[in-house]
């Protein structure tokens, strides 16, 4: 199948999956928020920063480099070794979540009260925990599915990942309430677990139809797909840790600054829960298609530039890219014209539906910022986005320390906007170089 039928059926089959996910997670918000409130709901999102950081160090660079590793070994014949860098990166995610869940657990206390500046987060923390090594092992499976282009093995994992923790989480709530006790927020944290855990069990049943252990593996067998493997996915990993260590400062921070402010700790919260937890889900929504794209993007680059073809290259990424600017258009469009309908409708929050609007400003570059990182990091040229997205996060660091303290949240807002612009132009700038580079347009390594 030619590499451009192949990514426009992956993306295709990626984005059915991402929008029936992203539309069961989107009304699942506005459940948590009717359930449990605007504060439960920003104590909910305060735990996510110290498991997107775990999940960052175990497993993030190891998903992104197998699946360009495995897109390179099979467009060179090289089926075994593909095999076993997927076996390689199995016991390398896995021994490393186990020891992040021992690590959170017995410092959960010190973490929520230090860090995320709240004691109730502790409980949620230990919960969440054991979700690790079943997202190393998903992580993993999806990012040798994406190897070898097939994107429906990942894209059911999602569906049966969301719709086992909504429903866990739904039918929890109100057993709980039915026996006449108030449901607390951490069954939230419980629900992850729980679709981590079955979206495990389907992704290595279907593993094991696809792939059997490779026999007789030895030192000399391990060391070339071990070497590519971790040579790739040491930069990508010091890359998403340093992202997202930076990631969770910002976000453990923003209630902090919002004190700072005027805001009490309750209003802190609640602002939180309405911006990560109600307004940021909205804007996101459409980007279902542009993540999708961005997923197969990087190793449809990846084999195109392994089979010299500098002309599919080029000509995938500025489609790509193109198409995803077009959608961030259309999407700053609808979102400027029903932002606050869609606050008060959704949420019955006028400050949603203010964020909303400010927020809108960011789809153009959001969306578009998708495919033009998977593709540098498609062309290897993973420590040029890592330079990229410290420079944004820097940016949206100092709106919280430097702005949010003067004028709110709306500071934060102008912060976001700034960092999404700034990633925009540095992206096109390096690709631009990379394909002078080489003396044409097209670009490659």
């Amino acid at each position: 199948m030619p590499s451009k039928h192949t990514l426009v059926r992956g993306a295709f089959i990626l984005t059915a999956a991402g929008f029936i996910s992203r539309f069961m997670g989107f009304f699942f918000r506005i459940f948590l928020s009717h359930a449990f409130g605007e504060e439960n709901v920003g104590l909910y999102q305060l735990i996510f920063p110290v498991y997107a950081l775990c999940h960052s160090i175990s497993t993030a660079g190891i998903e992104t480099a197998l699946s360009r590793t495995v897109a390179r070994k099979i467009s060179l014949s090289r089926h075994r070794e593909a095999k076993t860098a997927l076996f390689i990166a199995l016991f390398f995610t896995v021994s490393l979540s186990i020891l992040e869940i021992i690590l959170i657990q017995q410092n959960a206390t010190f973490i929520a009260g230090h860090f995320l500046g709240d004691i109730r987060c502790s409980e949620m923390l230990v919960i969440i925990s054991y979700a690790l090594p079943c997202a190393a092992v998903h992580c993993c499976i999806c990012g040798y599915s994406f190897g070898l282009q097939k994107a429906e093995i990942p894209a059911v994992s999602q569906l049966i990942e969301q719709s086992v923790r909504i429903a866990f989480v739904v039918v929890t709530f109100l057993l709980i309430r039915e026996s006449g006790s108030i449901p607390s927020v951490s069954i939230a944290a419980a629900g992850i677990v729980a679709g981590e855990f079955f979206s495990l069990l389907y992704s290595w049943r279907v593993l094991a139809k696809l792939i059997r252990r490779p026999a007789g593996l030895s030192f000399s067998a391990l060391k070339g797909p071990a070497g590519e493997l971790f040579r790739l996915s040491l930069p990508l990993t010091a890359n998403r840790t340093a992202v997202t260590l930076l990631q969770s400062v910002e976000a453990a921070s923003i209630p902090a600054s919002l004190k700072l402010y005027g805001m009490s700790t309750p209003e802190a919260l609640s602002t939180y829960g309405v911006l990560t937890g109600m307004a940021l889900p909205c804007i996101l929504f459409p980007s279902a298609i542009t993540s999708s794209v961005g997923t197969v993007l990087m190793p449809a680059v990846t084999k195109a530039q392994a089979d010299g073809n500098s002309s599919g290259t080029a000509a995938l990424i500025r489609k790509a890219a193109g198409s995803c600017f077009l959608l961030g258009i259309g999407c700053c469009l609808f979102f400027l014209f029903t932002g606050p309908y869609l606050g008060n409708l959704l949420f019955h929050s006028p400050a949603a539906g203010k964020f909303i609007l400010t927020l809108a400003w960011i789809c153009p570059f959001l969306y578009t910022n998708t495919a033009l990182i998977s593709s540098i990091n498609g062309l290897g040229k993973t420590g040029s986005t890592f330079l990229i997205n410290t420079l944004s996060l820097g940016i949206r660091i100092a709106s919280v320390f430097l702005v949010i303290p003067r004028y709110g949240i709306v500071g934060y807002l102008w912060g976001l906007l700034a960092s999404q612009g700034v990633v925009t132009v540095l992206a096109l700038c390096i690709l631009f170089i990379l394909g002078k580079k080489n003396g044409s347009s097209s670009i490659e390594d």
